[in-house]
């Protein structure tokens, strides 16, 4: 007997020059289809050209009209996909944030949860139990530094990092992956439990995550490997994405 595919809309709200999250995420989902699943994506975007503390709080006011856009289309689960826009607003605006979007879309019929990949970045440091983080990040020390400190305000200590000082979203969205493999080497892990290979989602990472797991025998995780973890587990379903990492491993559950 021939058995339809459940179809799962996600919803993705993003930045304007953001490339990253509408390929990386996809090809995660796409990626088990076989299990009798399909996912379409629908996004909505918020103006933002370079990474600045004054130029993400514009654009992070705008995440109220894309969570209204995206729950007229009816999304499964919303994804907000610009963790340094969450972060560099202050300890614990995740929540808040989450809680707000969420209630917008309520407002507008529509009972979706929505996400962040700030939210995720946390949630999946900490299911793999993981107390001690070496991060690399696209961005400009000062940036770091904040997403340093709202990651440690969520008891988690960040034992080194490395900034790659790319102010422009655009050219951070052409960042080759695979040239994490020799950046991790300059890494500080040796008192890390995990290494977050990419604090930002539209710094891409994906090809390379499996690979520098098995390299430093170290669980590897990213922002948007986190924000898929989240959006399965929102949508009831087991988190499990072939050569992501341990957190999509299935070995956590």
């Amino acid at each position: 007997m021939l058995v339809l595919a459940k179809n799962y809309r996600i919803g993705l709200i993003v930045p304007s020059s953001n490339t990253t999250m509408e390929t990386e995420i996809p090809s995660m989902l796409q990626s088990r289809e076989k299990n009798n699943e399909s996912f379409t994506f629908h996004s909505s975007r918020m103006r933002m050209l370079h990474v600045t503390k004054e130029e993400l709080a514009k654009m992070d006011v705008d995440s109220d009209r894309c969570a209204v856009e995206l729950s007229d289309a009816r999304c499964d689960v919303i994804a907000y996909a610009c963790l340094v826009a969450i972060m560099s607003q202050g300890s614990g605006y995740h929540c808040l944030s989450e809680a707000r979007l969420t209630g917008v879309a309520k407002e507008n019929g529509a009972d979706i949860s929505v996400i962040s990949s700030a939210g995720a970045l946390i949630e999946g440091i900490h299911a793999l139990g993981a107390k001690k983080v070496a991060i690399i990040t696209p961005y400009m020390k000062p940036l770091t530094n904040m997403v340093i400190e709202y990651i440690e305000d969520n008891e988690i200590k960040v034992t080194d990092s490395i900034s790659l000082e790319v102010s422009d979203n655009l050219e951070v969205g052409r960042l080759d992956p695979m040239n994490l493999l020799e950046v991790v080497k300059e890494l500080d892990i040796s008192n890390a439990d995990a290494v977050v290979l990419s604090a930002c989602v539209q710094m891409p990472s994906l090809p390379a995550i499996q690979k520098v797991e098995d390299m430093i025998g170290k669980p590897v995780l990213s922002a948007a490997t986190s924000t898929v973890y989240q959006i399965l587990n929102h949508l009831g379903l087991q988190p499990i994405v072939p050569n992501a990492g341990k957190l999509l491993s299935g070995s956590l559950n």
